[in-house]
């Protein structure tokens, strides 16, 4: 019983944040190809693979990171008792765990189109080199939102068996919005990361972090309309397009307090229930 509640406690199974923010760019993209005029049964099946893929991948990752980061952790108070740091599991058998987890993914992924399986096996680098990025760049924000929604594109080519413009233009647009949310998680270690000589896109603009934000957060917003525009997609969606952009720009960015971690902490869990008005948003969008 110890050794699975260590296990839940590396994989941050309890935490379904971390997931969620993977799985939602999945859902949009997949929402977005999808010709609902056909058999919704293939639209469950694939939001379930996605889903499971977002939980194993994201579980092994924070193996990942907490392997690389093990002496940085220690150092960190929000940190230090995590299994690996505490040396409550061990490495090898962080790397057994991930090696299962990984495995497991792959058994999800082959239940899809010959394009979607390349482009998320040529993903992988991505996701094991980003706990590397804080420490040679100001800007390991964006290394982990161009890993993060790499999901959006997957499940557009789920669908269409291909990559367009609108994917793009989505997935960009997907990338900054992580940028936003994560410089405002990155806030909640500022203190210890600056010691310890940690880089963050929170370091990088902590005089004018509001002014970052807003910029990140605008170019969202933009490359939804434009998704909007190029599919067609129906006056309704423009309309409660005001719910998700009163989200980011009044709840999070207003409400936004970066000298206080557990305003930090709180306005970043809510881009879960973001990511859930933004799937509406398109599934309205499309009827």
């Amino acid at each position: 019983m110890k050794q699975l509640n260590l296990f839940i406690e590396l994989t941050r199974l309890k935490r379904p944040i971390g997931y969620m923010l993977l799985f939602w760019p999945c859902a949009w993209g997949l929402t977005l190809a999808y010709d609902f005029s056909k058999n919704l049964n293939d639209y469950f099946f694939y939001l379930l693979l996605f889903f499971l893929g977002s939980v194993l991948m994201r579980s092994a990752g924070c193996i990942v990171n907490d392997i690389s980061d093990k002496e940085f952790d220690k150092k960190v108070s929000r940190t230090k008792n995590r299994p690996i740091a505490s040396n409550q599991v061990s490495i090898k058998l962080g790397i057994f765990y991930t090696f299962i987890l990984c495995l497991l993914a792959l058994l999800v992924l082959i239940n899809f189109n010959n394009l979607t399986i390349l482009l998320a096996l040529g993903s992988m680098p991505l996701a094991f080199t980003y706990p590397l990025m804080k420490r040679f760049t100001y800007w390991p924000q964006l290394f982990l939102g161009i890993t993060f929604n790499y999901g959006l594109v997957l499940g557009w080519t789920a669908i269409q068996g291909e990559i367009n413009t609108v994917a793009i233009i989505f997935y960009l647009g997907a990338i900054f919005w992580t940028l936003g949310y994560d410089t405002i998680y990155g806030f909640q270690d500022i203190k210890d990361d600056e010691i310890i000589g940690v880089k963050s896109t929170s370091i990088k603009f902590k005089k004018k972090p509001k002014l970052f934000l807003t910029t990140c957060y605008l170019i969202f917003i933009i490359s939804l309309i434009l998704v909007g525009i190029y599919m067609k997609l129906n006056t309704m969606f423009y309309f409660f397009i005001l719910i998700p952009t009163t989200h980011l720009f009044f709840h999070q960015i207003h409400n936004f307090n970066f000298k206080d971690p557990k305003n930090c902490l709180r306005i970043f869990k809510s881009n879960n229930f973001f990511g859930a008005i933004v799937l509406c948003n398109i599934l309205i969008g499309k009827f």
